[in-house]
């Protein structure tokens, strides 16, 4: 039977927040900028800050790349905005913005090139006002991170200039930030012997979701929901990260990473942070950052046993017949990288002790999902029966489930008297959306992050002791599975929830995952 459904009222309109101060005059650099990010993402984010009024009027943008793209880059960027931002070709600002788009062509390890970029960037400081400051944007392939920190450092474009009091220099790092422990901590070292870490803004754009961020406030700015929020109350924690497509071409690329490491180490390991944390003393960067690496180093070692990993084979997928990983071109036909991860964690601290945590993460899943679900304990007596006539174990437990995306919202789930001469309980849904309260936006989750990293603050980005703190837990698990490798894959049809085994771990708790 399906669950009735109660929508929260539309609230009345909001208008967008501004910030206490507009970020300074200043150049972002975009290293790769051939690559698919800048056109899809950064330029429109950008632009969609520009139409905010958030951006001063000194901005400029350069993209930087190895491939002769002076002649084109602008406009491609231009055709960017226009269809991934969700922006009119004759809006007023587009073309002003436009003129301040540049290109610099060079490889990675050319001092040449370095020195050329360095006159660049000084000749529009000169001309658009720039006044030195600096945000060099790494939207590369990992390999090129340490290369070009390094040579940032070598041409001294790694901190303010002397003759530009109150100037300065930053460096957003786009993920995966190293493939474990070992890799991790060194490209910590190299960045820190160039940029302090003030300097340094590890992105993860799932932190730019307003979901994720809502989380924070869901828990500490709703007094009925932080005093129930622990062991005493809640039974277990799922968090899921699921995905309909497949790897898209990226074939090469996901070998090397697979799901524990592209989603869980990053994403969900953030998603469980802010579920999981205490409240910080303020909203200040550092105070968040310390609780969340608190939270991660009360995870105990995650034992083998508790994990699951999966590979998804052929099958039709709404009438289609779609190809498995094996098969996918540029994968190895006899692979073992796993298309789907699952853990169970434990947190081991007064808050959460005996609360088990389920995360699972997948490509080629049912659908495209990304959910946090609450579960509450049951009341130590059940005085009611369902609409079977069941007791206990017919009564559905009270649940908050948080939508990351799409559909971006909150459900609360809970017990109503079905109508009638019976004192029946049937489960009901409370259903709060963000486009239906807010109005549908076209911001791609990079917004506030650009913004931030220009205004300085570095509270929804990555410090290098959280980076290190969550690769300390995975990298046990990628060599146990190294070690390890499965037999029966592919171990689940494309299309559905993954392998059985994961079904299997929450029986053993006498749970199951939530239906999404």
């Amino acid at each position: 039977m399906a669950i009735p459904e109660v929508k929260a009222a539309p609230a009345a309109p909001v208008k967008t927040q501004k910030p206490e101060r507009k970020p300074d005059p200043c150049i972002v650099v975009i290293f790769g900028a051939s690559g698919d990010l800048t056109k899809r993402k950064l330029l429109p984010a950008l632009y969609h800050l520009e139409q905010a009024g958030l951006l001063p009027k000194e901005i400029s943008v350069v993209g930087v790349a190895r491939r002769p793209l002076e002649a084109t880059f602008a406009p491609d960027m231009k055709e960017g905005i226009i269809a991934g931002g969700g922006v009119d070709e004759k809006e007023a600002a587009l073309a002003p913005f436009i003129e301040h788009v540049q290109y610099h062509a060079m490889n990675f390890d050319d001092d040449a090139g370095y020195a050329g970029l360095n006159e660049l960037l000084s000749s529009i400081d000169k001309k658009n006002g720039t006044k030195g400051n600096r945000l060099f944007y790494l939207a590369t392939a990992p390999e090129y991170f340490a290369d070009i920190i390094n040579a940032l450092g070598k041409h001294e474009m790694n901190k303010p200039a002397k003759d530009k009091p109150g100037s300065w220099v930053r460096t957003i790092v786009e993920k995966p930030f190293g493939h474990d422990l070992e890799s991790a901590r060194k490209l910590n070292d190299d960045v820190n012997k160039v940029f302090d870490e003030d300097q340094v803004f590890r992105i993860d754009h799932y932190l730019g979701k307003e979901t994720v961020q809502n989380i924070l406030v869901f828990r500490f700015a709703n007094g009925i929901f932080e005093n129930v929020w622990n062991r005493n109350y809640i039974d277990h924690v799922e968090i899921t990260a699921a995905e309909s497509i497949g790897i898209e071409g990226r074939g090469p690329f996901y070998e090397t990473a697979g799901a524990l490491r592209d989603v869980v180490q990053n994403h969900v390991m953030e998603l469980l942070s802010f579920v999981a944390m205490e409240p910080p003393v303020s909203f200040e960067a550092s105070a968040v950052r310390a609780e969340k690496v608190k939270v991660w180093k009360s995870i105990q070692p995650i034992h083998p046993a508790d994990t699951v990993r999966g590979q998804y084979g052929p099958s039709t997928v709404d009438g289609k017949q779609v190809v498995g990983y094996r098969q996918e071109d540029r994968v190895h036909p006899r692979s073992q990288t796993e298309t789907y991860a699952a853990l169970r964690l434990e947190i081991e601290n007064w808050r959460w002790a005996g609360v088990p945590f389920y995360i699972r993460a997948g490509k080629r899943m049912a659908k495209r999902v990304t959910e946090i679900t609450i579960t509450f304990k049951q009341p130590p007596l059940s005085i009611f029966k369902d609409a079977e006539g069941k007791g206990a174990e017919g009564i559905r437990s009270n649940v908050v489930s948080m939508r990351i995306q799409p559909d971006e919202g909150i459900t609360l789930r809970f017990g109503a008297k079905l109508p009638g001469p019976n004192m029946s309980i049937s489960p009901v849904n409370m259903n709060f959306s963000y486009a239906e309260s807010f109005g549908a936006s076209s911001a791609n989750g990079y917004e506030r992050l650009l913004l931030d990293a220009m205004l300085g603050d570095a509270t929804l980005f990555a410090h290098r002791d959280g980076v290190e703190a969550t690769w300390a837990l995975i990298t046990p698990i990628l060599e146990d599975w190294a070690k390890n490798p499965i037999k029966d894959l592919p171990n689940y049809p494309a299309g559905t929830w993954g392998p059985p085994a994961s079904d299997a771990m929450l029986k053993a708790d006498g749970r199951k995952w939530r239906k999404l």
